[in-house]
């Protein structure tokens, strides 16, 4: 069996074990329409971002 030359630093250790406790992007919502968006995104249901106007979209008939 293989023994490691040195021992492993804890840096080094939660380095590689931090992939584990990754949990992905976490969705928001929108504060005008209440639709999830992904953060630092523009609403593509409203068109709004940080409470400023910055796309126009057309409502469905």
């Amino acid at each position: 069996m293989a023994m490691p030359k040195r021992k492993s630093s804890k840096m080094k250790r939660r380095q590689r074990q931090a992939h584990n406790r990754y949990e992905g992007v976490q969705a928001t919502f929108c504060k005008e329409c209440g639709a999830p968006v992904a953060p630092h995104t523009v609403c593509k249901a409203c068109g709004m971002y940080k409470g400023q106007q910055v796309l126009t979209v057309e409502q469905p008939k």
